[in-house]
């Protein structure tokens, strides 16, 4: 059975504290994982979560700042020394690439994967297979970042009264639906469409245009909301959003599913960050993440 869903594995900014380890996310995307932002620390809460380096086909990292990176050197030599039979393939800001080096050759292994290396320098596509377009945007943070998105290709949904009323079943339903017409009858008349899933990683930026886009329509939006309100004044200096301010994107866009996460450690307070959120205006589901939870997709609409 095809599983979608989050697995956090880390959600402080900048320093882990007692309760919260550095950034780190597995998207798990039917038979695929997607790693997000490997702070240090990853590997171990991966082996805490169940998530083995067999699980990896791609890693996304944001930017280069340690908490969003610096895991990089022991998720890589973990997917050697297990000896990952498939190839891996990370991508991350092209500026950064003397950082990936640094961090991928940090002490000596002996290399037995395939790593693809597919730095980003501009928004757009990254990569395109039968579940998914990966596509990236800028985002607006001291130092260059990019904010990823999935999407599923859209598809048809049959429609059994429908089908009935033109005589179509059994194994005709199948050859229908791969020649799209039989005995006069179009996919079409006896379908609709079936939009595809969306999910989207926001992490570390102000409020600019590479976050409303990522965000779009998205059924589950993973977003930073490193300051609460009050410290608006902090969030802009350093690059970051507020809780009210991710809310509000999410509201915008039409999100499905808000999780909030990359929490400063000056809060100890989870509850004022939903609440924020939602006096903010956002009425979908709101998720504040703490490390080690699993977040389903939402089911289709």
């Amino acid at each position: 059975m095809s599983v979608r869903e989050l697995v956090v594995l880390g959600t402080a900014s900048q320093v882990p504290t007692r309760h919260r380890n550095h950034n780190g996310y597995l998207l798990r995307w039917d038979g695929e994982g997607l790693l997000f932002d490997p702070g240090e620390g990853t590997q171990r809460q991966m082996l805490r979560a169940g998530v083995a380096a067999h699980d990896l086909n791609r890693i996304c990292v944001t930017h280069f700042h340690g908490d969003h990176s610096l895991g990089l050197a022991g998720v890589i030599q973990r997917i050697n020394l297990d000896q990952v039979p498939h190839r891996v393939t990370a991508h991350y800001p092209r500026s950064g690439q003397r950082f990936f080096d640094r961090l991928r050759y940090a002490t000596a292994y002996r290399e037995t994967v395939a790593l693809t290396e597919a730095p980003v320098d501009a928004d757009g596509v990254l990569a395109t297979t039968p579940a998914y377009t990966l596509e990236a945007r800028r985002l607006s943070h001291p130092v260059e970042s990019y904010g990823y998105r999935l999407v599923e290709p859209d598809a048809r949904r049959m429609l059994p009264d429908r089908l009935a009323a033109h005589g179509i079943k059994g194994p005709d339903v199948g050859r229908l639906q791969r020649e799209g017409v039989l005995g006069g009858v179009r996919v079409e008349d006896v379908s609709e469409t079936r939009r595809g899933q969306r999910f989207a990683f926001v992490m570390d930026t102000r409020l600019c245009d590479g976050v409303h886009a990522l965000a779009e329509g998205c059924d589950l939006l993973v977003i930073e909301s490193t300051f609460l309100d009050e410290d608006a004044g902090l969030a802009a200096e350093h690059g970051h959003l507020t809780a009210g301010q991710a809310a509000r994107v999410a509201r915008d866009a039409g999100v499905r599913h808000l999780v909030l996460t990359h929490f400063s450690q000056r809060y100890t307070e989870p509850d004022q960050f939903e609440r924020q959120a939602r006096e903010a205006g956002f009425e979908g589901e709101l998720t504040v993440a703490r490390d080690l939870l699993r977040v389903p997709l939402p089911k289709r609409r």
